[in-house]
């Protein structure tokens, strides 16, 4: 242990003479690609439908299954830096998630272009676990929120960047540019990463639960198809859908069962005893089910209802990114005055009340201002809700509890984020379904692709009332994690030493 901390102590002397602005500046560009790569999809769906001649319920893989990815490489990621070292681990994310750009806009079918998406997954999502690590170092505790804002420019900038860029990429040049992007970008973080990290140095190695990370991911993967597959052919009870959620079902309960008796689990499942860690961890999950679950019926709904291009539907989703990003900023300063029991709840309710007013609004002529209004206020609370709550469930634990905490508060939302998004195209593609001829095969989104303008024109409103009870998913979930967000501490509650 003390040779331990004597290499913690010389890793962060050495980050800290090494220029931590300039190391946050890199790390924010590397976040930017990741950021940009999960919003840029969302505007793309639509043209990927018609290109690929795919359902929604399987296009929607492109982003679910990058997803799932980005969520199931986390809980390795401590394990990964023990053994690789932080900075070459962050080099070999940022590689493998450029190649996997590369092959993802190469991809010749859609299961190849899901394939890929999720080796991009697997890179990106040890890019911000492993760059937070490497930050700590440079900075030190004493300047980590200063530095934090700043990385929180990734959040800002990818969001609004992404959907304008992708689709503008989408009309102009082809899809398969909103991957290649990554390229250079991916280039010049290597470059600067080499020349500006400090160097690794000897660390702990922690063992790593591979019979845990055999069922938990696959498990979820199963579940997902499951419920995907049963909505696209409406009937759950068909011999392949009843396999798949069992098989998950299975996976995810003996997942379970070892967590609570394995000596090293992946998921530390005690610490959820502690109340304010999950009551964070509750309001997370719930949120991020509706929060992000409703990202693809935006951009969908600007398309499909209204006929507006790809980059019409970036560029009107302008004001919920700004709103979200602005807003995480200033949460990032707030969240050590204010406790998270006073500022969640309010940034929920806010998010909340702006998904109402669109909600209500939401019809085949409505007015682009008022969506616009109602996308600020969502994309606010949004911006305001996640960092406040992952402080949250982190601040009271033990140096010791802090990785494991923060592991698993991501992977809860990235995996909540994928699951809102299946189950938010699930309910989209049944309820048009039953609108377009025949779409009764789970292909109503390739089937509307093919109507002439009159047709279209004629079931217009039908397909609005269908994104708009769609939508009503997404008040539940925001509704029900106001909850848990009320039993959050009202209080500051200071960090274990």
């Amino acid at each position: 242990m003390a040779a331990t901390r004597t290499a913690s102590r010389t890793g962060s002397a050495s980050a800290t003479g090494s220029r931590p602005m300039l190391i946050a500046l890199v790390l924010v560009l590397g976040s930017v690609m990741i950021t940009l790569d999960t919003t840029v999809v969302n505007v793309a769906l639509n043209r990927l439908s018609q290109d690929f001649d795919a359902p929604l319920g399987t296009i929607q893989w492109v982003a679910t299954g990058y997803s799932l990815a980005l969520g199931a490489v986390i809980p390795s990621t401590a394990w990964a830096v023990g053994r690789f070292g932080a900075r070459r681990l962050y080099l070999g994310a940022i590689v493998a998630f450029a190649a996997g750009s590369l092959l993802a806009g190469l991809a010749w079918n859609i299961g190849s272009l899901i394939a890929f998406r999720v080796l991009q997954g697997f890179g990106g999502g040890m890019v911000m676990p492993v760059g937070m690590t490497i930050l700590l170092r440079a900075a030190g505790p004493e300047r980590l929120g200063r530095f934090m804002s700043t990385l929180g420019l990734a959040i800002l900038v990818g969001p609004l960047a992404g959907p304008v860029l992708g689709g503008w990429l989408i009309d102009e040049v082809s899809w398969r540019w909103m991957f290649f992007i990554n390229l250079p970008i991916g280039a010049a973080v290597v470059v600067l990463a080499a020349r500006m990290f400090p160097r690794d140095v000897p660390e702990e190695r922690r063992p790593l639960d591979v019979p845990g990370l055999l069922m938990l991911s696959p498990g979820l993967a199963a579940l997902i198809y499951g419920v995907t597959r049963g909505g696209d052919q409406g009937d759950f009870g068909s011999p392949g859908v009843l396999a798949a959620l069992a098989a998950g079902a299975v996976l995810i309960v003996a997942f379970v069962v070892r967590a609570l008796t394995a000596r090293h689990p992946l998921i530390d499942l005690g610490l959820f005893r502690d109340r304010t860690y999950a009551a964070a961890a509750g309001t997370l999950t719930l949120f991020t089910l509706g929060y992000f679950g409703s990202m693809l019926l935006l951009p969908l709904y600007f398309q499909v209802v209204r006929g507006e291009s790809a980059t019409m539907a970036g560029l009107l989703g302008i004001p919920f990114a700004f709103g979200s990003g602005t807003a995480a900023q200033f949460a990032g300063r707030l969240v050590d005055r204010v406790p998270p029991g006073r500022l969640v709840p309010v940034s929920v309710a806010t998010s909340l009340t702006g998904f109402v007013l669109l909600t209500v609004q939401l019809d085949a002529d409505a007015p682009y201002w008022g969506l616009c209004g109602a996308m600020l206020l969502m994309g606010a609370g949004g911006g305001a809700t996640g960092i406040p709550a992952m402080t949250a469930a982190t601040r009271g634990m033990s140096h010791g509890q802090v990785p494991a905490a923060s592991t698993t508060v991501n992977m809860i939302n990235t995996t909540a984020m994928a699951i809102g998004m299946a189950l938010a195209s699930v309910i989209l593609s049944a309820l048009m379904s039953d609108l377009v001829p025949a779409g009764g095969d789970g292909g109503a989104l390739q089937a509307l692709h093919r109507l002439t303008p009159e047709a279209h024109a004629a079931i217009a409103q039908p397909l609005a009332d269908a994104f708009q009870q769609t939508y009503l998913f997404t008040l539940a979930m925001l509704t029900l994690s106001l909850v848990p967000a009320l039993l959050l501490p009202r209080r500051v509650k200071e960090p274990h030493d």
